[in-house]
């Protein structure tokens, strides 16, 4: 009885494994496909009320602080732009 019972959970293991293996042996899809990308790159989709203002009062304190980070600023290192 015991010996029964360690075989079927012994193939129930090795199915799993097999299963869980063969999962990523598939082609992952991209969620968004490159010709869909146009419409989330819109600046409607921004979470900015206005993402003009934005970049410039961005571009703004980044002149100020003196530093650049990974926000997008763009412009000169002066202020000036």
């Amino acid at each position: 009885m015991k010996k029964q019972l360690l075989k079927y959970s012994m193939t129930g293991l090795i199915v799993t494994c097999v299963l869980l293996v063969s999962g990523c042996a598939t082609s992952i899809e991209p969620w968004v496909k490159p010709y869909e990308r146009d419409n989330l790159a819109d600046p409607i989709m921004s979470a900015n009320r206005n993402p003009v203002s934005s970049s410039y009062t961005m571009h703004a304190f980044q002149a100020r602080e003196g530093a650049r980070g990974a926000e997008g600023g763009a412009g000169g290192g002066c202020g000036c732009n």
